[in-house]
Formats: C-alpha cells, structure tokens, sequence
C-alpha cells in the first residue's frame, strides 16, 4: 500500500497494522514529515511502514509494486498532478487501485475555499488521462468523496 502525500503518517499508521503481508509506502514531499513518521514507526514498533521521499513529479515508488495507492485530500495539492500519476500508474501492480478521498466540489456548502474541492467529473477525468478506469465513488464521508480507480490488466 503507497499512503501518498502521507504527511504525519495518520493513515499510514492506522492501515499498517493490516497489511500483514507486505509494506506501507508512507510517500511525503516533505523530509520534515518524513522525519515524524520515522519517530512513529520507532514509537510504535511498526516495521512495515517505509519512509519514501517524493519529488514535486514522482513519488518515487517501485515499478508494479504497489496493490493500493491512497491519496487523502493530497492529490489536488499536487504541483504536478499528471505527472505523479503518470508514476503512480507505473508503481501499481495490474489490476492495483488508486483511491482518491477529496472534498466534493459539487457542494458549494462543505465549508472550504472552491479551489481546495474537486468535482466526481474532474477526478474522473483526469485520471482517465493516465490511464485509470473509474470503479466505484462512495460517499461514505459527510464531505468528501471517496473515489476508486483501477489500473488495466493487459492481455
């Protein structure tokens, strides 16, 4: 599992301890971050979390390594949204999901400025652009969706 844009580690660390076979990718642009998730994987004595230092364009995760790509309210502060999906495509095994939680730009009431939301419709296709195919939306958040795509099997 790759938690991108994982900052402090609170996904990474709630999801690590159900990956029983394999790792938790913590990928963070940001060496401080990078830094706090270290200090936790020590305090908690979780040994399936590794610490990945991204850049602005790729989350530097290995090719076909990855079943799940986790990005919460990460992917629309992306500088190079494209381009780090582009890897992120490359990182996820066939068949592997990318699972995009954003505020709903559809809902002009959820309390956040308009440029911090993303509409069903843009999410979706853009990550066509890089090859994702759209599975599922689950409004399972009171203000964010929760959007699952999937990387081609090819043959």
């Amino acid at each position: 599992v790759a938690d991108i844009g994982a900052g402090t580690g609170y996904m990474t660390f709630r999801i690590a301890p159900n990956v029983l076979d394999g790792k938790v990718f913590a990928v963070d642009i940001q060496p401080e971050m990078l830094d706090i998730i270290d200090f936790f994987k020590k305090e908690t004595k979780i040994d399936n979390v590794e610490p990945v230092l991204a850049t602005a364009t790729n989350p530097n995760l290995p090719p076909e390594s990855v079943d799940l790509a986790l990005m919460v309210d990460a992917y629309l502060e992306f500088e190079y949204p494209k381009e780090v999906m582009e890897e992120v495509v490359k990182s996820l095994k066939p068949g592997g999901k990318a699972v995009l939680v954003e505020y709903r730009g559809e809902n002009p009431f959820i309390s956040i400025k308009r440029l911090h939301k993303m509409t069903q419709k843009q999410v979706k296709k853009e990550m066509k652009a890089v090859g994702l195919t759209w599975k599922e939306t689950k409004e399972l958040l009171p203000e964010q969706h929760l959007m699952i795509f999937e990387k081609e099997v090819s043959g």
